[in-house]
């Protein structure tokens, strides 16, 4: 088996893939994030996540490289990481009551190959109506900023959901992993 590289510095990506047994390292992958003008939502996710796998390539080595992107999508509109308390605030003020879809990109490239297997796995959350008293209390716990759609639900983020819909839970935190196996078995890793 090819050595595997989780294409992230997410720890949460990062836990998840530890679920599946295998020995991977990290590394972090320096892509620029913002979308091209008249992006589509799902076309941004499979863009950066194969661009994520690609960057942390290291020239001359055989290597399974797993690159992953995420983004919300609310009102038809794209919705990223808020980055600042403000910008949470208002990002859950407008879900509240509301379903936001998230998109989570997938890629798996083969070096040796140059394969490149990718695909989005969307995931809805229905949020709870929420008074700006108990999202000012999650934001201050959990200090969501860096996360796409405030908040993270491996955390105290899933006080803030009234029903979750999707083929893999794992997805809303960044990785796939359901869909992960499909792509690992077409490179000829058998799990379990």
């Amino acid at each position: 088996m090819l050595p595997l590289v989780l294409a992230s510095s997410s720890p949460f990506r990062s836990t998840l893939l530890k679920k599946l047994n295998l020995s991977f390292s990290c590394r972090s992958p320096e892509v620029d994030e913002t979308p091209l003008k008249n992006e589509l939502a799902h076309k941004l996710v499979t863009r950066l996540a194969a661009a994520k796998a690609r960057a942390v390539v290291v020239p001359g080595t055989d290597e399974l490289i797993i690159g992953s992107d995420q983004v919300a999508v609310f009102a038809d509109q794209i919705i990223g990481k808020p980055l600042t308390h403000a910008r949470a605030q208002a990002q859950l003020r407008r879900f509240s009551g509301n379903s936001v879809t998230f998109l989570t990109g997938l890629c798996l490239l083969n070096t040796r190959s140059g394969t490149t297997h990718t695909l989005v796995e969307p995931f809805e959350v229905k949020f709870r109506r929420l008074s700006d008293a108990q999202i000012e209390r999650y934001l201050t716990l959990d200090q969501p900023y860096q996360c796409a759609g405030s908040f993270k639900c491996e955390g105290y983020g899933i006080t803030l959901f009234e029903q979750l819909k999707g083929d893999d839970p794992n997805s809303l935190v960044g990785l796939p992993l359901i869909r992960l196996v499909e792509l690992l078995q077409r490179e000829s890793i058998n799990l379990p």
